[in-house]
Formats: structure tokens, sequence, C-alpha cells
């Protein structure tokens, strides 16, 4: 093969190679897959368990410094002073949901926390919390992918009035709506 040629197959892979991947399939049970991500595993636990004493020093870190040059310039601290409330409670709610097991909303908070302290100007801070949290995101919605494939992607939501569609139907289009002319 040329260069372009392996170049272009690195970056878009041929239809044969596709369907061999999309021909894989996930041997967990449904019940497995919700077990899974009712709770997160040891290893995801630890690294919230480690993340929260670390943000909380990070979130000090940050907080004396931002005081420290708001009183050399002749500033206010109390936006600083609250800000430091903001980053320790955004650090014991990391602490809170790894001791919870919640994957989901470890993730959250990892990455609300990330992108404080990166729109604070702490990039060396922030991306590490920001990257563990978008890391979280995605193995949960990975798992939920693939509890829809397995065919426990749960039941259909309910009416107004509080029942299910029996059929699995589609509800009826709007009569007040008007299409584009």
């Amino acid at each position: 093969m040329t260069r372009w040629e392996r170049f272009k197959y690195t970056i878009v892979r041929p239809d044969g190679e596709a369907d061999d991947k999309k021909n894989v399939t996930d041997e967990r049970s449904v019940e497995e897959l919700e077990d899974i991500i009712a709770r997160s595993d040891d290893k995801e636990r630890a690294i919230g368990l480690v993340a929260a004493p670390l943000a909380a020093l990070v979130g000090i870190i940050i907080s004396s410094a931002s005081i420290d040059y708001a009183k050399n310039h002749h500033q206010s601290t109390t936006v600083y002073v609250e800000l430091t409330y903001m980053i320790l409670l955004m650090a014991v709610l990391i602490l809170v949901t790894s001791l919870l097991r919640k994957r989901l909303f470890q993730g959250i908070t990892l990455a609300i926390y990330g992108l404080g302290v990166v729109n604070l100007h702490y990039w060396g801070f922030g991306i590490p919390f920001l990257m563990a949290g978008a890391w979280y995101l995605v193995r949960s919605y990975r798992l939920q992918q693939a509890l829809k494939r397995a065919g426990g992607g749960g039941s259909s939501p309910p009416n107004r009035g509080g029942s299910r569609p029996a059929n699995g139907s589609r509800p009826r289009s709007n009569k007040r709506y008007t299409p584009p002319t």
C-alpha cells in the first residue's frame, strides 16, 4: 500500500473490519450490567478517594495564592474567600460520591471541579480532574449503551396520565402542529 492508503485506512477503517467489530457482543447479562451500572468498582472508588483530598489540597493552594494576589494588589478578598468555600465543597462532594460509589455523579463532580480550576487559569491543576471526570462519564455512557444492546434499556416513559402504552406504539401527533409551508 502507498503511504496515502495506509494513512487513509488508519483514519477510516474498511467496511469488513467495522462489521467484525459490530458483531462482537457483550457476554454479560442484563442483571450483571445493571449491577455494574448501579455501583462503581473498587478501582473507580479508589481514584475518587484519592482525588478528593488532592482536590481539597489544590483548592487550598489556589485560594491562598489568589488571596495573596488580591492583598498585594489592594483588592477585596471576599470573593476569593467564598471561592475557597466552593472549591472545598466540591472536594467534599467528590469524596461523598466516591464513598457512595456513584460513578456518574463522581464524573460530574470531578469534571465541574476541573472546569472551575481551569477557569481560574490554573490549567495544570484543573486538567487532570477534568480528564478523570470525563473518563467516569464516558465509562458510565458505555455501560448504559451495553445495557441497551443487551435488551435491558428500561421501559418506555409514562404518559401524562401516568400509564404506559401497552403495545409500545408511538404517541399521536399534536393536532395544533402547523407544518411549514
